[in-house]
């Protein structure tokens, strides 16, 4: 059938893969903006800049330290989880019972500084991160060739998202986290400490950031602005997600790389613009997002 379009099969299928790996980085930056605002009520602008700091980290321990990927891809996420834990301990705390106004504004110059400082050391020219080898090389399906590695990502990514969303939505601790939002007096009553609920909640929060960083940096090269205008992306996906919803943030973010990708084959000038297009329809129709519950 797209034969008959003019589209080769292979291209088609090029553009879904693509389209498929970049809706596993939206999925889970999306989701770690989903459960700092679900949980925390804070818009966290700085989310880009941590997704760039975990792929700097791991860069820093293969160069520097000559850790390789695999323990990166824990190490570097705790790092900056940690980061995200001082932050919130040093900043946002003092702003939960302020408008999201402050902590967007907030969060938004820290973004600012850290791309500042990282483009102030190493400059604006990417920095290559060499893919594992055990994840060299590729296989070929007939219709296409699939690397490796872009395979490890959709996987990696799929496994991360909905074992967040199991942890929130059907355990005891997620229980815990999702009464807090709703009357942490009455929860800190039966004794649960909700200020650490809090302060691990932003830190797992960034954590999802720094891991996407990781799963990145072999893909795309290491630089200071490499989260700047994908962070605008994610912002539009969770909204169109439903804030605060976990499981819109993962469907949405999957969808919309999809959608991406197709529009790449049969209106390549939209392919930048479609999932603000798609944001606009979804908020004149529904405000409170696909997934999301109504104020």
């Amino acid at each position: 059938m797209f034969e008959l379009l003019g589209i080769p099969p292979q291209v088609l299928m090029g553009q879904l893969l693509l389209g498929l790996i970049n809706g596993s980085f939206y999925a889970v930056l999306s989701l770690g903006l989903a459960v700092i605002f679900g949980l925390l009520n804070v818009i966290n602008f700085a989310h880009g800049a941590l997704y760039m700091a975990g792929a700097f980290v791991a860069w820093m321990l293969l160069n520097y330290l000559g850790v390789g990927y695999w323990p990166a891809l824990i190490l570097a996420p705790l790092a900056v989880g940690i980061f995200g834990i001082v932050l919130e301990r040093t900043m946002l705390s003092r702003l939960y019972h302020l408008d999201h106004l402050y902590g967007l504004l907030l969060t938004f110059g820290l973004a600012l500084i850290i791309q500042g400082l990282f483009r102030n050391y190493y400059g604006i020219s990417g920095l290559p991160y060499r893919i594992p080898s055990a994840l060299a090389g590729g296989h070929n399906l007939g219709f296409m060739f699939l690397p490796n590695y872009r395979a490890w990502v959709i996987v990696a990514s799929i496994i991360v998202c909905f074992g967040t969303w199991f942890m929130i939505e059907k355990t005891r601790l997620g229980a815990y986290l999702r009464a807090a939002t709703e009357n942490s007096a009455l929860v800190n009553a039966f004794g649960v400490n909700v200020p650490l609920l809090l302060v691990l909640t932003y830190g797992f929060g960034t954590a999802l950031a720094g891991f996407a960083g990781v799963l990145a940096a072999p893909i795309y090269s290491v630089n200071p602005n490499m989260g700047a205008d994908l962070i605008i992306i994610v912002f539009a996906v969770v909204v169109i997600g439903g804030m605060g919803s976990i499981m819109g943030a993962i469907v949405t973010g999957y969808m919309l790389g999809i959608i991406e990708g197709l529009t790449r084959v049969f209106y390549p000038e939209g392919s930048s613009v479609v999932i603000f297009v798609i944001m606009a329809i979804v908020l004149l129709i529904k405000p409170e997002g696909l997934f999301g519950r109504a104020a």
